[in-house]
């Protein structure tokens, strides 16, 4: 699996680092006299004396420079002594930091150090009584290796009593499966649907499965996902139907035996259509069959059945193709 890591030359990346960020950071009437710069530079070189700098740099009205804050400190944290980094962690207090602060320590196992900094950021994100620092402290594990190194942390996650806190998780399942996985990993696949099954939250599931690429799930993450299509939720119905269209081929008969099954009984017209488009791409052209006989159902889904027909009797042999052709005859009506 191809992963995006930040790469640096540790002491000399560092030095160039806070050789930049000095003067931007300096007092307006600083002298010109060159023996401050060494004086800023040893205090940042200690975790307070960087916090100390970054505090005041986040108080500029640039996103980019406090991006470039946020990576200093991530690019320092293999210099700095853990158990500094850490103690600081625990002890502020304040979003903005605490997010900083642990992708710093994040960084540290991401970069083959130790495994219990991240494990602290964890602890935290699941523990810490202020939903707001739970969250912030999510948003540090995003586009990481976190979901091979936190057990069940998600699943944990989408259970938490904060809505802001559901859907940071669900954020980063995502973007973690898209940017960090390629999109084509089971295992990521896997944990992310195990964290959709477990949330009770309508628009978490949704969220969560409205993006994932289903190729490569395991045959559990597969009935999970045929469970689902019997949530009380439309949403969620939708959201399941539509990922059960591009399950591996070996869950393809049971993935359509299970849609089939529901179409008859399923009421509303959104999971309807979403049951017929996975149908279709479970069978393509081999589908046009199984929609005929659906047809007669339910008159009001004809037409759509009829545009599936159309389109899956020109023998595209690439989905992306089928939907752009299906999506172009419905804008040409």
């Amino acid at each position: 699996m191809t992963r995006r890591f930040l790469r640096m030359n540790a002491l000399p990346s560092l030095a160039l680092a806070l050789g930049l960020l000095a003067p931007a950071l300096a007092p307006a009437q600083q002298p010109a006299a060159s023996t401050e710069a060494p004086q800023f530079q040893a205090e940042t070189c200690s975790v307070e004396g960087l916090m100390d700098s970054i505090r005041r740099g986040l108080g500029s009205k640039s996103e980019a420079y406090k991006l470039y804050l946020r990576t200093l400190l991530r690019e320092s944290a293999v210099n700095l002594p853990l158990a500094e980094l850490q103690s600081a962690f625990e002890r502020e207090y304040d979003p903005v930091m605490v997010e900083h602060l642990a992708a710093a320590l994040v960084a540290r196992t991401e970069r083959g150090l130790e495994p219990e900094a991240m494990q602290a950021v964890a602890r935290r994100a699941l523990e810490d009584k202020d939903p707001g620092l739970r969250a912030a402290t999510i948003r540090a594990l995003r586009r990481t290796g976190a979901l091979d190194r936190t057990g069940d942390m998600y699943e944990r996650l989408v259970r938490d009593s904060s809505p802001e806190v559901r859907m940071e998780a669900a954020t980063n399942l995502i973007e973690d499966n898209l940017h960090v996985y390629g999109g084509r990993d089971g295992r990521a696949a896997d944990t992310a649907i195990a964290a959709a099954a477990a949330s009770s939250d309508p628009q978490v599931t949704t969220k969560i499965l409205g993006r994932l690429m289903t190729g490569e799930i395991s045959s559990g993450s597969a009935r999970k996902l045929e469970q689902l299509l019997r949530s009380d939720s439309s949403e969620v119905r939708v959201a399941a139907s539509t990922a059960l269209g591009g399950v591996p081929a070996a869950e393809m008969p049971s993935a359509r035996q299970a849609l089939l099954g529901m179409y008859r009984d399923e009421k509303d017209p959104g999971v309807r259509k979403a049951i017929l488009q996975s149908v279709a791409q479970l069978g393509y052209s081999g589908a046009v069959p199984e929609l005929k006989r659906l047809r007669g159902i339910d008159s009001s889904m004809a037409p759509e059945i009829d545009a599936w027909v159309r389109v899956l009797d020109m023998n595209l042999q690439d989905w992306s193709l089928i939907l752009r052709e299906k999506q172009r005859q419905q804008q040409a009506r």
